[in-house]
């Protein structure tokens, strides 16, 4: 693999060794996101897992942000 970035080695190696983790799959209305939990019911935006294709315009699903999430709708 080739990288083409003026980035310095040790920022773009970071973290590599580390393991994501743990997910949980949430379903809020028609959108099934992948969280990180950060407290019990808060958790921080991943990625969208399936969604319509305008959810991915809205700005409060950004990966990233961090949303409340209820006992329904977990997997």
């Amino acid at each position: 693999m080739t990288l083409y970035t003026c980035m310095p080695l040790e920022l773009v190696y970071d973290g590599i060794k580390q393991q994501p983790g743990p997910f949980v799959d949430v379903t809020i209305g028609n959108v099934r996101m992948q969280l990180e939990p950060l407290s019990p019911g808060i958790g921080k935006i991943v990625r969208l897992l399936e969604c319509p294709l305008d959810a991915y315009l809205r700005p409060e699903l950004t990966p990233g942000t961090t949303i409340a999430y209820g006992g329904s709708g977990q997997r």
